[in-house]
């Protein structure tokens, strides 16, 4: 049995069993992937997959467990890639990230900035998507960190920790009738038409609970993945804006909107950091940790990727 044979089966897996799919994401024959696989069925005396003539139909029993060792071998494999590369090039490499676009545009330019100041040799590659997407890049080592405030916990396969919390907040064009009133309600915010996030993202999640435990439905006008698309529509009048704290922070190029902390109507959230469980890490993406948030630090993340801790209070 051999390497080659490991990257088949768990790419026909990962493209639901269809092995002309898998062959073209490996850049192989179809037939080379199907006789690679029978030849490891052969030789370990076991059908990993049961199938309908040519085609494979699902995973059996045995073909469960394979696949679990094929997981734990193949994560080892990129482990040693990883130590040969750490001890080889201590300082340089490429620092993958995985993150929301809120994250990217608000939170990571100062701590990238800084860790390109600490490892001016480490390039970073930026991946980014809905939170969902950003576990499954961690899970397929598209992305060694990821950063989101939704579904990273979700995931037995991540170790996730907590980076730090934030609030939603309304903004408001200057003149509106909103922002005369010391204190906002739900009732208010229901009343109006609402620009703010699509639902998978940037903990709208708590946005709708809130709203549903009042029996309110919000008059959503439009939902967007992007903070800077909410204020842009927001500014053209098309409504009021419900948008993450980190998007208006006081760089002056929020002055012509206002801005009021919904805390204490949608609750707090918490942005998690995630890797890989028993992913090795370099030491620069145990130095980004620790820039995300002074309360993250090496010897906390490696307790956490031993499974000596699964969690911390904020």
């Amino acid at each position: 049995m051999n390497l080659h044979q490991f990257r088949f089966v768990q790419e026909a897996v990962r493209r639901n069993l269809n092995l002309t799919e898998a062959a073209k994401a490996l850049h192989t024959s179809q037939p080379g992937v199907s006789k690679a696989i029978i030849e490891l069925e052969e030789e370990l005396g076991i059908e990993i997959f049961a199938r309908h003539g040519k085609r494979l139909k699902r995973v059996t029993e045995p073909g469960q467990h394979v696949l679990k060792s094929i997981e734990l071998i193949m994560r080892e494999v990129g482990n040693l890639k990883r130590i040969g590369e750490q001890f080889s090039a201590q300082d340089s490499g490429t620092l993958s990230i995985a993150t929301t676009h809120t994250q990217a545009r608000y939170v990571l330019p100062v701590p990238v900035a800084k860790l390109r100041e600490d490892y001016p040799k480490v390039s970073v590659s930026l991946h980014q998507g809905s939170p969902d997407q950003v576990a499954r890049m961690i899970m397929d080592e598209v992305a060694e960190i990821g950063i989101a405030t939704e579904s990273l916990s979700d995931y037995p396969d991540l170790v996730t920790l907590p980076c730090y919390e934030w609030q939603h907040v309304l903004v408001l064009p200057q003149g509106h009738p909103l922002a005369k009133k010391e204190r906002i309600t739900l009732e208010d915010i229901a009343a109006e038409p609402l620009v703010t996030y699509h639902p998978s993202f940037t903990g709208r999640t708590r946005i709708d609970t809130a709203f549903a435990q009042r029996k309110l439905t919000p008059r959503i006008a439009l939902e967007a993945i992007d903070s800077d698309v909410i204020k842009t529509y927001v500014r053209l009048g098309l409504g009021i804006g419900i948008v993450a704290e980190m998007a208006v922070r006081d760089d002056g190029s929020n002055n012509d909107l206002v801005v009021r902390p919904l805390g204490t109507l949608f609750g707090h959230n918490l942005a998690r950091v995630a890797f890989k469980r028993g992913a090795y890490l370099r030491n620069f993406v145990f130095r980004f940790a620790e820039l995300l948030s002074d309360r993250l630090d090496r010897n906390l993340i490696a307790k956490a990727m031993s499974g000596q801790a699964n969690d911390y209070e904020l």
